[in-house]
């Protein structure tokens, strides 16, 4: 309970990095994670972390030699994901996914299998939204996937026009439901 009213607290002195109130459901964790191919996943990476609800998830999924990079723009939240989950195979970035390439590069990493987000974009401006899945689509496999959780279908066309395609599922269990677009990079 009182993780929860932390989170509420943050969200709402955060909204627009933060982008809802409470946690994503266990469900809509699932139905993010749901696409990804874990036996053959190497580079996993992570946008809009929050205070880790679906990194756990991943990281349960993930193989032992797989890394995963978490961005995560709010300081608390990224204090949170230090404090609660020890795991190596995790980078934490304190940072905007705007610099994905940056910090690949950084890291010597290769490009990545699949990338989970969990990022606002509707509350913030149609340059900056695009900026980040293009990035994102310019930093994945070939046949990687983009997976984005959203609470209304505003930007599907954003992500069409940027990878061709998009694959939607609908998470009625969470507050609110919530969609999970899905796309692949050809």
């Amino acid at each position: 309970m009182k993780r929860r009213i932390q989170f509420l607290r943050e969200s709402i002195r955060s909204m627009k990095t933060t982008g809802s109130v409470t946690h994503s459901s266990k469900f809509l964790c699932r139905g993010m994670i749901k696409p990804v191919d874990f036996e053959k996943a190497t580079l996993l990476v992570e946008l809009g972390a929050g205070d880790g609800v679906i990194t756990k998830h991943i990281l349960r999924k993930m193989r032992p030699d797989a890394k995963l990079l978490v961005f995560e723009v709010n300081p608390k939240f990224c204090e949170k994901i230090r404090d609660q989950i020890e795991d190596d195979r995790m980078i934490l970035i304190e940072d905007s996914a705007e610099h994905l390439t940056e910090h690949l590069t950084k890291r010597s990493l290769p490009k990545a299998d699949f990338i989970v987000s969990a990022i606002p974009f509707v509350a913030m401006s149609r340059e900056v939204t695009e900026n980040i899945v293009k990035t994102c689509a310019q930093n994945l496999v070939k046949g990687g996937l983009f997976i984005q959780m959203q609470y209304s279908l505003m930007l599907k066309k954003t992500y069409e026009s940027i990878f061709g395609n998009v694959r939607i599922d609908f998470i009625p269990v969470n507050v609110p439901p919530a969609f999970v677009l899905v796309s692949r990079k050809d």
